[in-house]
């Protein structure tokens, strides 16, 4: 665990020199607010891993399996429920195919921990969203977020933190961010409430300058 937790703390901070960028506002998902970020990594140097096992909730993507009543049946999946391990199976196999074709191939397949109930997904720290990524060391998804859409939207967010860094995807634009994971999910939701309806059409107006082939290099631009 300790390892872990030291490979997390290195890879955030190691991602290059971040750009000067304002906080970003309130987003559809649940996300790390930089200084908070900061703050709690700084714990994990100072404290045992296991305090800030206990303290900071979401790092505990790091070893779903350590989490009570969660089971781990393969590399990628993780399961509160086993009896439904083939239902987030073949959720799972559509997203990554979905995604991998249409936006781009992962370095690494995401780890992905379906919750069916709420008290599940609450042990991770999440409460309102439907599915929250934690850079690119895994996925949560809560009972009301067993949807194709939902398993894209954070598949993408783990592709921004592989291609752009877990920085620029925790504090990268706005309109960028979350514009392009509500977009390129294919997310059927319309009308869109704002900001998101906003950021989507934000981001497929700059895709449609950029190009899928311009997508990676003109947003490590942004």
């Amino acid at each position: 665990m300790e390892y872990a937790i030291k490979s997390m703390i290195a890879e955030i901070s190691c991602q290059g020199t971040a750009k000067s960028v304002p906080p970003p506002l309130t987003r559809g998902v649940t996300r790390i607010g930089g200084a908070m970020l900061k703050r709690l990594l700084l714990l994990c140097l100072i404290c045992s891993p296991a305090a800030a096992w206990s303290l900071y909730k979401p790092m505990r993507v790091i070893a779903p399996q350590w989490v009570e009543g969660i089971s781990c049946v393969d590399a990628f999946i993780c399961i509160d429920d086993v009896s439904r391990y083939p239902e987030a199976l073949e959720l799972y196999k559509s997203a990554l195919h979905f995604v991998s074709t249409t936006v781009g191939s992962f370095h690494e397949n995401p780890r992905v921990t379906f919750c069916t109930t709420e008290v599940c997904f609450q042990s991770f720290g999440f409460t309102k969203a439907s599915a929250s990524t934690v850079g690119k060391s895994g996925i949560v998804v809560s009972p009301r977020g067993w949807t194709l859409y939902y398993l894209r939207h954070e598949m993408i967010h783990h592709l921004q933190a592989e291609r752009l860094g877990v920085l620029t995807q925790l504090l990268g634009p706005v309109w960028f961010i979350e514009g392009m994971a509500y977009s390129l999910s294919d997310d059927p939701r319309q009308p869109m409430a704002e900001p998101w309806r906003q950021h989507r059409a934000d981001f497929e107006a700059w895709y449609e300058k950029v190009g899928k082939e311009g997508l990676w290099d003109e947003a490590r631009k942004l």
